[in-house]
């Protein structure tokens, strides 16, 4: 039975990962990678199942119940940081279960699986570190050569130098500084530690939150607005999210002859010569959509503003709050605009518009760095945790332990 079993549902995984790409063709966003990931995990997640069923038991519950955690958590409200530590907490123990699960079975399929993993993990331990600090080397010196010299394109550069000073120091220090020194010092790497945290959960759920799939019900789309160049001229970077707009736009009114409002959302820099809306406007106007479905919004400094005066269009426009609305950006800024769409009460999530792979780990890590200034207080309370604790370890390893040089 485990055999037939085995070869119908590898049947079923193959059909359908036929079947999905042609089915993505018909959607605003073409990309089937991802489906193709989800619909492995179900065959997986099915496979398991049967194989628990056949000892009999039933552990299989435990990391269900972490996995239904997360999706009540993220479908009742996608915007939310902890729902990447909630997905994160879901994988540590989906994974210590499989690991749990090959050793009682001694499943073929499951111990390939598993060996594979484990080389990965290996890799990662042994050269991970190094591998990353090459990456960001030759990612700042990208970055540099074709955005420029801003600060803001320096953040993958000083991570990298950050990171080189942290490895040398180590290698070094525990032959030249005592005991209670090393501790001490180990403040940094205890801290950097954190936030590596604290960035891995903000990745997940961003990367998770690009694949949201609005229906194509939608009253409005906005699109947030991002500096003119030369104060008048839409950049490359802000008409990718026009014209994310400008698909789905079309797509809906393909799909339901029921066209949404476009607001295009940003107003006048001190440098700008007219209002990022306008501009804006202008441009979806050149790519054929009418006058009349383009709403602007030109008052706004910032993202939440976008979103708050965005929002009062809404509702002057429909006279009431029941309207449906969704947001277009740049994929590496969708899940804090997100953010702000959620501060500001506006019901409403977002497409992301593609960015050039050279230039995504330094927005990520500016997207990070805001996000960490705005729940500044909460990561300066555990940074004091953390250096008291240090602090306390340093004391214990000077009065008990004994300064040893």
């Amino acid at each position: 039975m485990g055999t037939y079993f085995t070869i119908i549902l590898g049947l079923i995984y193959l059909i359908g990962a036929f079947i999905i790409p042609k089915w993505r063709k018909n959607k605003v966003d073409k990309d089937w990678k991802f489906f193709e990931v989800l619909w492995f995990s179900i065959c997986f997640i099915c496979y398991v199942i049967f194989l628990e069923i056949r000892l009999p038991s039933y552990f299989f519950l435990i990391p269900s119940l972490f996995l239904t955690i997360f999706l009540v958590s993220y479908f009742r409200e996608k915007r939310r940081l902890v729902n990447g530590l909630l997905f994160n907490l879901f994988l540590a123990v989906g994974m210590s279960y499989l690991g749990f699960l090959v050793v009682r079975t001694v499943n073929p399929l499951l111990v390939v699986m598993a060996g594979a993993t484990g080389i990965f993990l290996l890799l990662l331990l042994l050269i991970g570190l190094y591998a990353l600090l090459v990456f960001l080397y030759w990612n700042a010196i990208v970055v540099l050569r074709k955005e420029g010299h801003s600060f803001a394109n320096l953040l993958t550069l000083l991570l990298a130098i950050g990171l080189t000073a942290l490895l040398i120091f180590s290698y070094y220090s525990t032959s030249i500084l005592p005991q209670w020194a090393l501790t001490l010092f180990g403040i940094f790497p205890a801290i950097l530690l954190y936030f590596s945290v604290v960035f891995y959960n903000f990745l997940t759920i961003s990367v998770i939150y690009q694949f949201n799939q609005p229906r194509y019900n939608q009253d409005f789309i906005i699109v947030l607005g991002s500096g003119l160049i030369d104060g008048k001229t839409v950049p490359p970077l802000l008409g990718n999210r026009i014209n994310k707009a400008i698909q789905f736009y079309q797509a809906q009114k393909a799909a339901t002859q029921r066209a949404p409002k476009i607001i295009m959302s940003g107003g006048k820099g001190d440098d700008e010569h007219l209002a990022e809306g306008a501009a804006m406007k202008a441009y979806a106007l050149e790519k054929g959509i009418p006058e009349q479905d383009i709403l602007v919004e030109a008052n706004s400094k910032n993202t939440l503003e976008n979103m708050k005066f965005s929002k009062e269009i809404i509702e002057q426009s429909v006279g009431s709050t029941a309207y449906r609305a969704i947001f277009t950006t740049n994929n590496f800024h969708l899940f804090r605009a997100g953010m702000f769409a959620k501060m500001a009460n506006l019901n409403a999530n977002g497409v992301g518009a593609k960015t050039a792979f050279y230039f995504l780990p330094n927005a990520f890590l500016r997207e990070f760095i805001a996000i960490v200034v705005m729940r500044k207080r909460r990561h300066m309370i555990i940074c004091g945790l953390i250096v008291l604790a240090m602090i306390a370890l340093t004391l214990f390893d000077y009065f008990y332990v004994g300064p040893v040089s």
